[in-house]
């Protein structure tokens, strides 16, 4: 289980192949990350049952980055 408390702004988000694909703006909520504006303006979500560590300052994902911003929201979940 991951310790949100770990998840901080400006934290890099990197996919399981180690490459980073966004940045974390904060946490939305208790299950979802905000992450930062991409190049558009647009806001992402994702949620934290995909984190699978915080290790070494790094929010790591469970799946490529390719992947991740396919399935990412663009809406905060409803709650």
């Amino acid at each position: 289980m991951i310790n949100t408390n770990q998840i901080k702004p400006d934290m890099p988000v990197v996919c399981s192949k180690d490459g980073q694909f966004a940045i974390v703006d904060h946490m939305e909520g208790k299950n979802t990350i905000k992450l930062t504006k991409d190049k558009t303006g647009q806001h992402h979500y994702i949620p934290v049952n995909w984190v699978t560590s915080t290790e070494g300052g790094k929010v790591k994902v469970d799946r490529p980055g390719d992947e991740a911003m396919r399935e990412w929201s663009v809406t905060p979940p409803i709650v």
